[in-house]
């Protein structure tokens, strides 16, 4: 069976790159949001086992959204995906729960990569 994934970036550009890559690697993308609400709204009717997260969001930061999505459903595995690649805010994603960090601008390596250890 497919990862199903969830990716939750404010930028719709970046969605369907993302989703491409995942698609053309055998994972199954059963959402997208463009925000925190619609995120959580989306995890309340969906299981996804993969969270693709993007930390600054129009409504909430992807690090305040990380505890939420584990309350929620604790079995999914996030990976952060973003722009900001300092050393203080991968750790602190990490710390708060993240298994996975993706630097932008994004490649099918560095997508599949990060992902690799979280299963598929």
């Amino acid at each position: 069976m497919k990862p199903t994934v969830l990716i939750i970036d404010d930028a719709l550009f970046m969605r369907r790159v993302i989703r491409g890559i995942l698609e053309d690697n055998g994972y199954d993308v059963m959402a997208e949001a463009a925000s925190g609400i619609e995120a959580m709204r989306i995890l309340h009717e969906h299981t996804p086992d993969i969270v693709i997260l993007d930390i600054i969001l129009p409504d909430a930061s992807g690090l305040d959204l990380i505890k939420s999505i584990i309350d929620t459903i604790p079995s999914a595995k996030i990976a952060i995906c973003s722009a900001l690649g300092q050393d203080a805010i991968v750790k602190k994603a990490l710390d708060l729960g993240a298994s996975a960090f993706i630097q932008k601008p994004l490649s099918p390596e560095k997508v599949l990569s990060a992902l690799a250890p979280l299963g598929k």
